[in-house]
């Protein structure tokens, strides 16, 4: 008997370790499939068999099959992995700590395949199938009902991400922990995605016009003149939806909505924040604001105000936008024959037309027929079924980069929007946030040169939070010649002298609720900010002179009340990116 007992513990071992090597090896098999399966979605090599997958049914598509693999050997390591030897040895002190983490990977795995992946691969071929057999319509049709099955995926995958980060993140087997920290990332990359299209699904239909015809506000973003949700509305056009199809009823520019006052409520924090600066009668300032539902209400009330016609809500896109979007569809061409490429597109809107046109409305014109070719292009590209696939993919990147916002005037279809990136709602949540706002306060177009960092560093915790510094630096990289004067003129007349190039900004840094600014510094010397509050947000704000070929750095020492954990960061669009660094943060309190 107790040779018997002594070797129980060693069989567990032995059963562990076997059964183990086996779950690592369907684990890796899952992985496989996985990666063929992405591959085939951005090939759309449905009818091509995977290689080492049963060819099953006729009508199985490639990616059916493919996750149907993967779902049956991450089940088989799910299987392998629990059990009485497992369970026991999991709940081990110290030792168990792998073992624990091992068992969550092959249950997030099983789950994961089996309740998110396979049910949307099965929905992307019948998505496909309907744009061949009854174009774009049949598609919003059947995007319809697959709305309840992107949902659940969406649930599902947010419940196996709280699972696999509540698993143990440091143990004696440094392999296990990067595989946990491996799973959590794509987890964390995933979630935000299978949200993103169950909104799409649930509301994209209707949208487009499914239910009846649908007009919406396109705006045209300079960026580089920087407004809040990203640049000047210069360009514009009126975008009907017909049943899924897309057409343009009218192109302008923003001088034709430049005299045309609207009488919009947006509430007593922003008259108080940018009344001063006219934003519901001054064109070029009504999007100040980094909250894109202001800017979407103020331009569809200015379109009824001076038409009478009634919006069904807005979007606002770039020329970075339309850069990502034409190298999916391929290039578009103007009137005198001039290709608009991904590559030249935002060189093009951005900087060259102000050395080609010195008449103002010349290159006004050439503005809004740049956009009327690039929405030509996209048009017809969007009435192809056989492009969807590709402009879907280019959509995801325009909507990671923040170059697309969207504003439903329906109110059911808005609250679904508002809870996704791409609806270009300041968040007014608890918790950290760090957001660097930059509205171009000279009237130039030297936004095009501009770089921006951000660098988020906690600090000690305090009875009040945590105190946090913030560091920004602007970098104005306009040459010190040769720019053509509408780029650099200042309309802002500044009473000091300036050189061309220089270049003035108004310089708004968004907090975490309830933090509260304990000091600032430019260039090392103490700064007074201008304070004031968006959507509960504490706002500072700073008029910076920036000249020519210089940095400068403002930092900010703040207390934040909720610190535990790394901030949400706001980012605006514009022609470069904003580089930000967060530094963790450790727990405060007991």
């Amino acid at each position: 008997m107790l040779l018997a007992a002594a070797a129980v513990p060693a069989a567990a071992a032995a059963w562990i370790g076997v059964t183990g090597v086996l779950a690592r090896s369907e684990l890796l098999a899952a992985q496989h499939d996985l990666t063929a399966l992405r591959d085939s979605f951005a090939t759309s090599a449905e009818h091509v068999p995977a290689k080492g997958v049963a060819a099953g049914a006729p009508s199985e598509s490639a990616q059916e099959r493919l996750a149907r693999s993967a779902a049956g050997h991450a089940a088989r390591a799910h299987d392998l992995t629990t059990g009485p030897a497992w369970y026991t040895a999991a709940q081990l002190p110290f030792l168990g700590g792998p073992l624990e983490t091992v068992r969550g990977i092959a249950q997030a795995s099983d789950r994961l395949a089996g309740a998110v992946l396979s049910p949307l691969a099965g929905a992307v071929p019948r998505l496909e199938a309907g744009a061949r057999t009854g174009g774009i319509p049949r598609v919003l049709t059947r995007l319809e009902s697959e709305a309840p099955a992107f949902a659940r995926a969406a649930r599902v995958a947010a419940e196996v991400r709280d699972d696999a980060h509540g698993l143990p993140g440091s143990t004696w087997l440094p392999a296990v922990d990067r595989a946990r920290t491996q799973l959590s990332d794509q987890l964390d990359r995933l979630v935000p995605q299978t949200r993103d299209a169950a909104v799409a699904a649930r509301v994209m239909p209707s949208m487009l016009g499914s239910h009846g015809q649908r007009r919406y506000f396109l705006a045209f973003q300079n960026t580089a003149e920087a407004r809040g949700t990203g640049g000047l509305p210069g360009a514009f056009a009126v975008l009907r939806a017909d049943r899924g199809h897309l057409s343009f009823e009218h192109f302008g520019n923003n001088t034709e909505l430049d005299s045309t006052t609207t009488h919009v409520n947006l509430g007593a924090e922003f008259t108080a924040q940018y009344g001063n600066n006219q934003p519901e009668s001054a064109w070029a300032n009504s999007n100040m604001s980094p909250h894109f539902p202001n800017a979407a209400r103020i331009w569809t009330a200015a379109w009824r105000n001076h038409t009478g016609g009634r919006l069904d809500g807005a979007f606002a896109i770039d020329p970075g936008a339309l850069g990502l979007l034409l190298r999916a569809t391929g290039p578009a061409r103007l009137p005198d024959g001039t290709a608009i490429t991904a590559d030249n597109v935002v060189d093009i809107t951005q900087r060259d037309a102000y050395a080609k046109y010195d008449n103002i409305a010349q290159r006004k014109a050439y503005f809004v027929d740049t956009a009327r070719a690039a929405a030509g292009r996209l048009m017809t590209a969007a009435d192809d079924p056989r492009m969807i696939p590709a402009l879907l993919s280019a959509v995801r990147d325009v909507q990671r980069e923040g170059r697309l916002q969207v504003w439903s005037a329906h109110a059911d279809e808005q609250r679904q929007l508002a809870s996704r990136p791409f609806s270009g709602v300041l968040p007014d949540g608890p918790g950290p946030f760090a957001g660097l706002v930059v509205n171009n306060a000279a009237g130039t177009k030297l936004d095009y040169y501009l770089d921006r960092s951000l660098v988020w560093a906690p600090g000690a915790c305090t009875d009040r939070g945590r105190s946090v510094t913030t560091t920004m630096t602007l970098t104005n990289r306009a040459p010190v010649s040769g720019l053509p004067e509408y780029v650099t003129q200042r309309v802002d007349y500044p009473s000091y002298r300036t050189h061309p190039g220089d270049n003035r900004l108004l310089l708004s840094y968004y907090a975490g609720k309830g933090a509260r600014l304990t000091g600032a510094t430019l260039d090392g010397r103490r700064v007074g900010m201008i304070p004031g509050v968006e959507r509960g947000h504490p706002v500072y704000t700073l008029d910076l002179e920036l000249p020519r070929q210089s940095s400068r750095t403002l930092v900010l020492h703040l207390n934040e009340p909720e610190a535990d954990h790394a901030p949400t960061i706001l980012r605006q669009a514009l022609v470069t990116p904003l580089r930000v660094t967060v530094k963790p943060a450790g727990p405060c309190g007991g």
